[in-house]
């Protein structure tokens, strides 16, 4: 297995093309971490990177002021020029910037106003559920096409207040970025741009009780706040990072559909389910690899000297499941107490998930709706659950059901 193969250093060295990582990368990056705190991973036209494993050591990187995230950080899709000046969000922002930025939209982001936003997310899901049956072929429905895929672009729609009659294309815009780069990706962009600046405009002249709203209010006491550019660029940064829970509510219901007790344990007990959504994010969250840092002068990493300028990583499949930080941490344990390591599925440190609380309650609505819905709901089928062989996204590509 190409994880067993080692770099000079001794550090092991796994390829993200490699099968049997694609297939099952918790097991392939725990034996790394295993062997070491630090790997590199390769990758045909990406080149090499260097990989963090261990929990207590990726929390560090993802805390560390010397390591920064910059444009390398992330894939450049090809888009219309016009839209460049709105393409570069708080995600690649470092420094001051960013923690500007972060300072004027956190209050918008809080888990009170994430709990204030349930009643508006209830009658979402709900309505996606009504229509599951009328998806049905052949016996079973996908349910990551007809669910879990159109609900967190429904849910950026209602808060950012895009008018019904335009939704469906916003539908067909969140399904594209969904689904990555591409023709398709720089086609929906501009209809994106456009729909948030009409959508801005809208609340610049009747202010409502939802999320752009509460950015366009938003105002430092010394008086700074978003710019026009600056919000049309937090709609993008929402479509583009809001997908988290298409994939999350898909992987976790694969995974309780394939543990029985533990399925059967948060049937008995819905109030289970905040801390289910942790220990399924943990377990199963969609996130592999962060994303990736670049030191701003040469560092030691155990040992190992990593130059400036070269791309580091952690691996939040091997953290999550880091025995120094959880006990038994390859078991499901929907009741797993609390405990002093928290999960990493929503990184760590200055660039923590911006929309993690929105994505924890979108989660809790939709698992706690559909399995109340649909008590004999199950795979339909040995195949039933897709995976997509993508070395960076632990994401279904289909999962059919019957309900």
């Amino acid at each position: 297995m190409t994880v067993a193969d080692q770099d000079t250093s001794g550090n092991p060295e796994i390829d993200l093309t490699d099968p049997e990582v694609l297939r099952d990368p918790f097991t392939a990056y725990g034996r790394a971490r295993e062997r070491s705190p630090l790997a590199r991973l390769r990758a045909p036209g990406i080149g090499t990177m260097w990989a963090v494993t261990r929990y207590e050591a990726a929390k560090a990187l993802l805390a560390d002021p010397r390591f920064e995230i910059n444009a390398r950080s992330f894939l450049r899709p090809d888009v219309p020029e016009h839209c460049l000046a709105y393409m570069r969000t708080m995600s690649e922002l470092d420094g001051p910037e960013h923690s500007r930025q972060r300072r004027l939209v956190s209050p918008a982001f809080t888990v009170r106003r994430a709990a204030e936003f349930r009643p508006r997310i209830e009658p979402i899901v709900e309505r996606l559920l009504d229509s599951l049956p009328e998806h049905a072929e052949n016996g079973s429905v996908d349910l990551l096409r007809h669910f879990t895929r159109p609900l967190p672009i429904d849910v950026i729609c209602e808060s950012v207040g895009i008018p019904g009659p335009d939704r469906p294309r916003w539908r067909a815009y969140g399904a594209t970025i969904a689904a990555g780069s591409g023709q398709g990706f720089g086609e929906a962009v501009p209809g994106i741009m456009e729909g948030a600046k009409a959508a801005i405009a809208r609340r610049h002249a009747d202010p409502g009780d939802d999320l752009l709203s509460d950015l366009i209010r938003v105002q430092a006491e010394d008086g700074d706040r978003l710019s026009e550019t600056e919000l049309v660029t937090m709609v993008w940064h929402l479509v583009l990072a809001g997908q988290t829970p298409a994939n999350l509510i898909a992987n976790a219901v694969a995974v309780l559909l394939a543990h029985p007790e533990q399925l059967a344990a948060v049937r008995a007990d819905p109030a289970l389910m905040p801390r289910a959504v942790e220990e399924l994010t943990r377990w199963c969250g969609p996130t592999l690899l962060s994303i990736p840092r670049y030191p701003r002068e040469d560092v030691d990493l155990f040992g190992t000297p990593v130059r400036k300028g070269e791309p580091v990583t952690a691996v939040i499949a091997a953290v999550n499941r880091d025995p120094r930080a959880f006990a038994d941490p390859d078991r499901l344990d929907l009741a797993r107490p609390a405990g002093p390591a928290g999960h990493l599925g929503f990184a760590h440190g200055p660039h923590f998930c911006l929309g993690a609380s929105l994505a924890r309650v979108q989660t809790e609505v939709a698992l706690t709706a559909l399995l109340r819905r649909f008590p004999n709901l199950a795979l339909a089928g040995p195949s039933a659950a897709q995976r997509a062989m993508d070395p960076g996204t632990w994401r279904l590509a289909e999962l059919r059901v019957t309900l």
